[in-house]
């Protein structure tokens, strides 16, 4: 009996060792089957601070210069030349006589104009006399008073050509070109004379976005000319473009009273330097960080972690950095390599 039950406590304390062991053999195995947790890893980064500095600006951009005021005499009548009174680089004065157009052709016109407008008037009162009596028809009556008006219409216009035929400056200055030679016969709105004033000049630069929004109307630029090594025109910003061109550049117009002792002259290279500006405050970040074009911009910037994709909107160079005029912050990080591994959202580690 004793041995019964021995051999049964032994039989149970086997089979719960080969238990307990098969227990811990499935805890293991299960332990070798769970996939092992990932530790996210970032893409290494490095990063520039967005710094704000006063800087002095510089601004300085080459046009070619132009008259202040330019005018095309036109011939505002046909005919020919009888006279010329100026020669390429004579002064004028505006309202000067410059030249007379013959007018015998348009005097035989006129006078054959008037000849039939008067018949005309005749006969539009002897018809209208007739119409009262009920000899003519209204019908009549208006074709000769139409006709009667054209010819005096003619008549006025020949009159205006005849007077108009004495040509005169339009503006004061300096013939610059002269087309035609007295004699030669001329139609009515040929271009007779070019005259140019250079009392004064004008320069035109194009400006971008960013450079637009530092100048302003009435502030005063200086000009300068390798033609005149050393000296100096104060010129006056008189208008900037409230309109961008197909490029997203403005136009600007400078203009400056000429110097009698050393004149400039229309074609002439200038630098235009847009001198006396207070400094400004800029916040500024490396070129490389800037993703696209400057047009374009955006940089990724750092945030809890991770590289954010960010537009930016990007100003002028500054050796090396650009100016950011929105879309950052002063003490904000971006990324200055390693942008071409990154999405928005991207985990990074920052490289030292």
């Amino acid at each position: 009996m004793k041995k019964k039950v021995l051999l049964a406590l032994m039989v149970i304390g086997l089979t719960a060792l080969i238990v307990i062991r098969l227990a811990s053999n499935k805890n293991t195995i299960d332990k070798r089957n769970q996939p092992e947790t990932e530790v996210a890893k970032g893409i290494p980064v490095t990063v520039a601070t967005a710094v704000e500095e006063t800087l002095s600006t510089e601004l300085v951009k080459t046009g070619t210069l132009a008259p202040f005021r330019q005018a095309t005499v036109l011939a505002t009548a046909s005919g020919k030349l009888l006279r010329l009174d100026f020669e390429l680089g004579t002064p004028v004065q505006e309202g000067q006589l410059l030249g007379r157009i013959d007018t015998h052709l348009l005097q035989l016109d006129l006078e054959k104009s008037e000849s039939a407008a008067q018949k005309l008037r005749r006969d539009l009162q002897t018809y209208s006399e007739l119409l009262e009596g009920n000899a003519a028809t209204r019908e009549k009556v208006e074709e000769v008073r139409q006709n009667y008006n054209e010819a005096a219409n003619r008549s006025s216009q020949l009159r205006r050509q005849i007077a108009d035929a004495s040509l005169k400056a339009p503006i004061s200055g300096v013939i610059a070109s002269r087309p035609v030679e007295q004699g030669v016969f001329v139609a009515s709105g040929s271009e007779v004379a070019t005259i140019v004033n250079l009392s004064r000049v004008k320069v035109t630069v194009n400006l971008t976005e960013a450079e637009v929004y530092q100048v302003s109307a009435g502030q005063k630029i200086l000009l300068q000319t390798d033609v005149y090594p050393g000296r100096e025109w104060q010129g006056t910003l008189s208008y900037i473009s409230p309109q961008a061109d197909a490029a997203h550049n403005y136009a600007v117009e400078i203009s400056a009273e000429n110097n009698r002792e050393a004149p400039l002259r229309s074609g002439t290279f200038v630098r235009v330097d847009f001198a006396g500006r207070a400094p400004q405050k800029m916040l500024l970040i490396p070129r490389e960080a800037l993703l696209e074009s400057t047009r374009d911009a955006s940089v990724y910037v750092i945030q809890a972690g991770k590289a954010v994709l960010r537009p930016v909107k990007a100003g002028s160079d500054y050796g090396g950095r650009v100016a950011i005029i929105e879309g950052l912050k002063p003490g904000e990080q971006v990324v200055t390599s390693g942008q071409i591994n990154l999405q928005s959202g991207t985990p990074v580690t920052i490289s030292k």
